[in-house]
């Protein structure tokens, strides 16, 4: 199956492989910024949660300029510099001393961040043809998380709060990682270059900028769609299912850490099954299917959140089960949303389709944690559960309300070659 899901072209390959070199640093670090800001920095959790949501605002502030430049000057010339800020801005993560130096510092990472992720699924799209996108986007996203948990087992066993070096020295770890897809992408000098602008129609297009791409009425439902979806999935799980698990459920912050290396060990497991199991098949059914899981994960974590104290074993399983659904879901989503995503985008403006595909993240990112908190203290829990539940069988119903929008190729229905360009395009 992993020979099946391998790219063709060897240049695709060696993106993936930058991929899980970067994910490992980021794993050394992703789950210890707040401790880090906090406990050896000696910042106050309000100034630590501050530094960390105004590098969430800066990134999503600066996504659609990336997808701008993206499709401008061509997706290597914005990748490899943002990069290499963010290794700058990663390392220097170590010589933090105040707030307003974190401040400075997470500027920084932000805007290496904000082109990253749209950058390189355009490289990824420019790599592989409509018959294997949806494999490659699944195995990356199984790379990313096998590295992030191998980063994280790693940092979990090194690093100390009464030695700050430690923190100081995966900080420095994760700022190399980051320059390994840097020289990869240093060493195809023809991935990533700006297409060659046909004449005519797609010149228009080019032009056209967001207002094209937001008057695509196909990709509209879909951004929708994600946004419902993560507003009602992703999003939760940093603040909502963690807070949940420990105040209502009144598992141990150990049980929730075990939890999310469950999710992990199920993408890592489950992916490439997945992947293979969704070939041929429609993509919007396979984006309502998501939105069950994800509900039903929900559901089972509130069933946890009944039994309670009653029965500690059993509230514990129900923890880590909701997160192992949660991450089955995960499965389904990563291959199919970025290949949908970029079945509906045109060469000229594929950087600002995928910009904004990121941006729902972003997005989500800001309501979810901002609106967990009040749902989960009203009726114990319970209006935080039926708002996420309702949410994520709402997202189904906009996956399936897709489908007539869309041509049987970018369903995944057929092969897309077997789709006539003149039909796509319209």
């Amino acid at each position: 199956m992993l020979r099946r899901a391998l790219p063709a072209r060897p240049e695709a390959r060696r993106i993936l492989l930058g991929t899980l070199f970067s994910a490992v640093g980021r794993g050394l670090t992703l789950p210890f910024l707040f401790i880090y800001l906090t406990d050896v920095r000696g910042l106050t959790d309000t100034r630590a949660g501050l530094v960390i949501g105004w590098f969430g605002a800066v990134t999503l502030a600066l996504s659609p300029l990336a997808g701008t430049f993206i499709d401008r000057f061509g997706a290597r010339r914005v990748v490899l510099p943002c990069l290499v800020i963010e290794a700058i801005g990663t390392g220097s993560l170590a010589l933090v001393d105040s707030t307003a130096s974190a401040f400075g510092v997470m500027t920084l990472v932000a805007v290496g961040s904000s082109a990253i992720w749209a950058g390189q699924n355009t490289i990824l799209a420019s790599l592989t043809g409509d018959g294997e996108r949806q494999r490659v986007f699944g195995l990356n996203f199984a790379l990313l998380n096998l590295g992030i948990g191998t980063g994280g087992l790693i940092s979990g066993a090194v690093v100390d709060v009464a030695r700050p070096v430690t923190f100081e020295a995966i900080y420095l770890l994760d700022a190399v990682s980051y320059l390994t897809p840097a020289l990869i992408l240093l060493t195809l000098p023809h991935v990533g270059r700006r297409p060659v602008a046909a004449a005519g129609a797609k010149a228009a297009e080019r032009t056209g900028g967001y207002l094209t791409v937001l008057r695509d009425r196909p990709f509209r439902r879909l951004v929708i769609f994600g946004l419902v979806l993560t507003t009602c999935g992703y999003a939760q799980i940093e603040v909502g299912f963690a807070a949940y698990s420990v105040r209502v459920v009144e598992v141990t912050p150990r049980v929730v850490a075990w939890a999310l290396a469950a999710n992990t060990v199920m993408i890592v497991l489950s992916q490439l099954l997945v992947i293979r199991r969704l070939e041929g098949r429609s993509r919007t059914r396979a984006l309502a299917t998501v939105g069950a899981v994800f509900a039903g994960a929900w559901l089972v974590l509130g069933a946890a959140g009944v039994v309670g104290s009653g029965n500690a074993l059993l509230a514990a399983l129900g923890v880590v089960a909701c997160s192992a659904i949660f991450g089955f879901g995960e499965t389904m989503l990563s291959p199919v949303m970025p290949a949908l995503t970029n079945a509906l985008a045109t060469d000229e403006l594929r950087g600002r389709y995928n910009a904004m595909s990121s941006m729902i993240f972003g997005i989500s990112g800001v309501v979810g944690p901002v609106t967990a908190g009040p749902l989960i203290g009203a009726a114990h829990g319970r209006v935080w559960v039926a708002v996420v539940v309702g949410g994520c069988l709402a997202a189904s119903v906009l996956a399936l309300s897709l489908r007539p929008l869309l041509t049987a190729a970018q369903d995944g229905r057929l092969p897309a070659a077997a789709t006539p360009e003149p039909a796509r395009a319209a």
